[in-house]
């Protein structure tokens, strides 16, 4: 059974080179967005990017990440994802995952269309074989046509998101992390995007997703995280975190 399980984990960013102390104490004081900057006296600083969170995910969790840009949302998303191993405590992970946070990341813009169907569809974790049965689908659903004999680096920003796009969603998982409501390419492609992703978002057994949108959130979601410089504030029903942080209006700050 599916399942994700934070214990004690804290997640810090080393700063190097920082101009001063002093100068760096009263350039965040008073902030309302961005992780506690921590110095240990001498030169080293750092960010607590994420500050002892405990959490649980199991089977049927749809969770929405909450709180201002720079409370940890996309750093939680990238320490579930295995981008990052946490600074203190550890995570246990059980299920198949899929990572939609940068689209395009790993594609190697030499090579072809076809190129990078293989070499992505391996990043997802898939077999060669498995890839190869998919390719096909992915190219339909690309629209990309002949493109795809082509280096992607003759593409278009468009052409380019539509090709990551359908990699990334050709991948069946039981645990889906996505950092905001991803629109891929040209207007005339959003539709089938979303349609796509809302099959994907459904048909997996756990959702952690990062949004400032609550009614994208309360379409996807049935609990709901509120972070907060790193620390988490609330978890629990969708409606009851939304109510208690007052999140009906979120901030894009």
């Amino acid at each position: 059974m599916p399942f994700i399980k934070l214990s004690n984990v804290s997640l810090e960013y080393p700063i190097y080179d920082t101009v001063s102390r002093s100068f760096t104490r009263s350039l965040t004081r008073g902030m309302q967005v961005g992780g506690k900057i921590k110095n240990d006296g001498s030169t080293k600083s750092s960010i607590l990017a994420l500050d002892n969170l405990n959490l649980t995910f199991v089977d049927g969790d749809r969770v929405a990440l909450l709180g201002n840009n720079g409370a940890g949302k996309t750093s939680l998303l990238k320490l579930l994802s295995g981008f990052y191993e946490p600074t203190k405590g550890h995570i246990e992970k059980e299920g198949k995952l899929s990572v939609l946070l940068n689209l395009m990341a790993g594609m190697d813009v030499n090579q072809s269309g076809y190129d990078n169907i293989l070499l992505c569809g391996m990043l997802h974790g898939l077999e060669r074989k498995e890839i190869l049965q998919k390719v096909e689908e992915i190219a339909e659903f690309s629209e990309l046509g002949s493109y795809l004999y082509l280096p992607v680096r003759l593409y278009s920003q468009g052409m380019t998101l539509r090709l990551a796009f359908s990699i990334c969603t050709s991948v069946n998982s039981e645990i889906l992390l996505l950092d905001e409501w991803i629109g891929a390419g040209d207007a005339d492609f959003i539709v089938k995007a979303r349609e796509r992703l809302s099959r994907m978002v459904f048909a997996s057994s756990i959702l952690v997703f990062a949004t400032h949108h609550p009614d994208v959130a309360r379409h996807l979601c049935n609990k709901a995280i509120y972070l907060e410089h790193g620390k988490l504030i609330a978890f629990g029903d969708i409606e009851e975190v939304m109510q208690h942080q007052n999140l009906d209006v979120l901030s894009h700050n």
